[in-house]
């Protein structure tokens, strides 16, 4: 026989539906903790302590390379590298800076670059020949001064591009300089970014340089290094190490022995012709260039021996002085 509910006992079940179980050994063992969905992909602790190393030796590289360039000491120091969305790092970029774009080939993908204006002006002082120490008030920049510095930026695109080498194939090169609004459009506001931050001392000057990479470049880095490579864990064998130096003894590199560039005038050029002798500036008892895939590593006298020719290596040509070179 069927119950029919009163209109009480209908009102007391779906109350008591409504509460839940009021005990229970089930009820009284979960546990309930906040997830924040913007922190779901950040860096696990074997990322940042692989990717700290990796930009550690970038700044050891830029602080040699840049101390070359401007000739004085030049101190440059990772400070943190972590994972966050380009609107926290926008928020973090003062009012008046340095902002400007790198190209990543051949992702086609563009990360932004960030220097504070006391580290800009004192090093275009420096390029131009003047001390670096002189006070200048915080301003925006000129073009001239702009263009001087986009040979700095070059310079960290450069070396950007070399400590990758060892993780991923790239090219990485200075795009252009960036306003402030015009950054804000580089990537999407809550896009996923790898975020480095470096501290640089020159001379009496301090500053901050900041670099953001767009989640399509940090994830491309972030999977080469946990799949080939860790600086930590990862210790070649002595038969690798044999192997490795057994391929580079067998490389083969093109030499040549060149003379030094000479400056000619259009009057000069003209009048070149087959038996024509050129007076260059260099003295013939001095040595000149022995270069090795194009880069000078000796000074060395052309000499002969019956019908043969070659070179007489005199001296090595220092590193320091080839960097000197490159960025004159």
């Amino acid at each position: 026989m069927r119950k029919i509910l009163s209109q009480e006992e209908i009102d007391a079940l779906f109350s008591a539906a409504q509460q839940g179980p009021k005990s229970g050994r089930d009820a009284s063992q979960k546990k309930v903790e906040p997830c924040d969905l913007r922190r779901s992909s950040t860096l696990t602790a074997d990322q940042v302590r692989v990717v700290t190393a990796l930009h550690e030796s970038l700044a050891r590289r830029l602080a040699n390379s840049l101390g070359v360039y401007l000739r004085v000491a030049f101190e440059m120091n990772l400070v943190s590298a972590e994972q966050l969305t380009f609107q926290e790092f926008i928020a973090r970029v003062p009012e008046l800076t340095y902002l400007a774009s790198l190209h990543v080939m051949p992702i086609d993908a563009r990360a932004a670059l960030q220097a504070d204006l006391s580290l800009v002006f004192p090093i275009v002082d420096l390029v131009l020949g003047g001390s670096g120490a002189d006070s200048i008030d915080m301003r925006e920049i000129t073009e001239i001064e702009e263009q001087i510095f986009e040979t700095v930026i070059s310079l960290i695109a450069r070396d950007l591009q070399s400590t990758w080498a060892a993780v991923i194939d790239l090219n990485i090169r200075f795009d252009q300089r960036q306003q402030f609004t015009q950054l804000q459009t580089l990537m999407l506001p809550h896009e996923k970014i790898l975020s480095l931050s470096f501290e640089i001392r020159l001379l009496e000057a301090r500053g901050t340089l900041n670099m953001a990479f767009p989640a399509v470049v940090a994830n491309a880095l972030l999977r080469k290094l946990s799949v080939r490579w860790s600086l930590f864990e990862r210790v070649a064998s002595a038969e690798t190490r044999r192997q490795l130096q057994q391929r580079l003894l067998d490389s083969s590199f093109v030499a040549q022995l060149c003379l030094p560039p000479s400056p000619l005038t259009v009057r000069e050029l003209l009048a070149i012709e087959p038996g024509r002798v050129l007076a260059l500036p260099l003295n013939s008892s001095e040595p000149i260039a022995f270069t090795i895939a194009g880069e000078p590593m000796f000074l060395a006298y052309p000499v002969r021996h019956g019908t043969k020719k070659g070179a007489r290596v005199d001296h090595r040509v220092s590193i320091a002085s080839n960097l000197a070179r490159e960025h004159k």
